[in-house]
């Protein structure tokens, strides 16, 4: 049985939510996505992995800095040297957009260095372990102009579209099945999203933008196990053979993921059969304090909601509902002074309610229909007609949905 790590969305180099650490001459924020990557190598290590299966997004940005470059590629070399093989899919924050560019992670292949491995586009990798061979079919980000032409889609509505781009990746994963050994276990690593999954705060899907991967190619019986990257909140899309697993990213990016478990998944590995754990790290804490503050003293009513948190190690925003009148009333020092012990303190938001009706245009809001709300907003923000058009033809199919 072949143990495999499969470990996605580490986003080396966000900042947010951070301040310099002067030990280290780094963001605090940097620091705790490098203590997620070291309690994942020491596993890996520690628990006798065969193989090292990242689905892709390395660094947070396209062109990372020195910094996090050496950071990333210390401890890809430290699994390497131990002899693990490691295999490393390109995902969308990792590839630049004009042709041509190398991405971010490509100098390993570059510098063939022993033991990694880099895919860059859809194939099939057969790689060796300790305990034996398995094969891996690769899907790293699908990029639309791989797949189609321009002129194939000039005039379709993007639901077309995408049905289209997801037809051509399972044909071109057919012609990778084909030359599969049928003796060998054989997974599936993407970077994309699959039809029916759930999503976190990376709402990176935008209408016509992004390749959809039907849910018919995970669960081909074809593969044992199939592991999946690009969206944060882990998820198992399937349970039974082929397990379908997004591995979920490995730290908290913003509060969208306040309330997600982050980790990584140990896969069992055998001809015909996988079975997955996940393993929780001690990711950064998220916290959001919500306070109604309308009383008399609006300034004790937050200091008891926050004195009713533990906030030491976490990041925390803090949204005070209050009203016009007592507004005036609360001690933002007495405030920040009481919220010290955060890690950070993201934002002090003030939601105030005040006797004044929003209007748009010349009718009330609440007078109008979400679809008449839709239509105005996308007036006032001078959208193009024809991306108008599209707009509003899919917020129609998501209120029916809804009714």
């Amino acid at each position: 049985m072949i143990k495999v790590l499969h470990f996605s969305d580490l986003h080396l180099g966000v900042e947010n939510y951070g301040r310099l650490d002067p030990r280290t001459g780094l963001s605090t924020r940097v620091g705790d996505f490098l203590r997620s990557f070291d309690a994942i190598v020491k596993y890996a290590l520690g628990e006798d992995i065969d193989l090292v299966l990242f689905c892709g997004d390395a660094y947070h940005t396209v062109h990372p800095n020195p910094t996090n470059q050496r950071e990333f590629a210390k401890r890809i070399r430290c699994l390497a040297q131990a002899g693990i093989p490691v295999l490393l899919l390109t995902g969308n924050h990792d590839l630049p957009l004009a042709a041509g560019r190398a991405s971010s992670v490509e100098i390993f292949d570059t510098l063939d260095v022993a033991n990694v491995a880099v895919s860059n586009r859809l194939e099939t990798r057969r790689i060796q372990t300790k305990r034996g061979q398995v094969q891996v079919v690769a899907i790293p980000w699908p990029i639309r102009s791989h797949l189609v032409t321009r002129a194939e889609f000039r005039h379709e509505d993007p639901t077309e579209v995408n049905r289209r781009l997801g037809d051509a990746v399972e044909a071109l994963v057919g012609r990778e099945l084909e030359n599969l050994d049928p003796e060998l276990p054989a997974m599936l690593a993407a970077h994309a999203t699959v039809f029916g999954a759930t999503y976190g705060s990376e709402r990176s899907v935008l209408l016509g933008q992004e390749v959809i991967i039907p849910g018919s190619i995970v669960s081909n019986p074809a593969f044992d196990y199939v592991a999946l990257g690009h969206i944060h909140k882990h998820q198992v899309l399937r349970n039974a053979d082929p397990p379908a697993v997004y591995a979920g990213s490995v730290e908290r990016i913003d509060f969208g993921e306040e309330k997600e478990d982050k980790g990584f998944v140990v896969v069992h590995l055998e001809k015909g059969h996988a079975e997955f754990e996940f393993i929780p790290l001690q990711a950064r804490a998220f916290l959001t304090i919500e306070v109604e503050a309308k009383g008399e003293d609006p300034t004790s009513q937050v200091l008891q909601a926050i004195g009713a948190h533990d906030m030491t190690g976490k990041v925390v925003r803090l949204i005070i509902r209050t009203t016009a009148d007592r507004e005036s009333l609360l001690k933002e020092s007495e405030i920040f002074k009481a919220l010290e012990e955060a890690f950070y303190v993201a934002v002090v938001r003030k939601d105030v309610e005040r006797p004044v009706r929003v209007r748009l245009g010349k009718r009330d809001y609440e007078e109008m229909t979400p679809r008449e709300i839709l239509k105005t907003y996308l007036q006032v923000k001078q959208v193009s007609p024809e991306r108008a058009e599209i707009l509003l033809r899919h917020a129609d199919q998501l209120l029916q949905e809804v009714d």
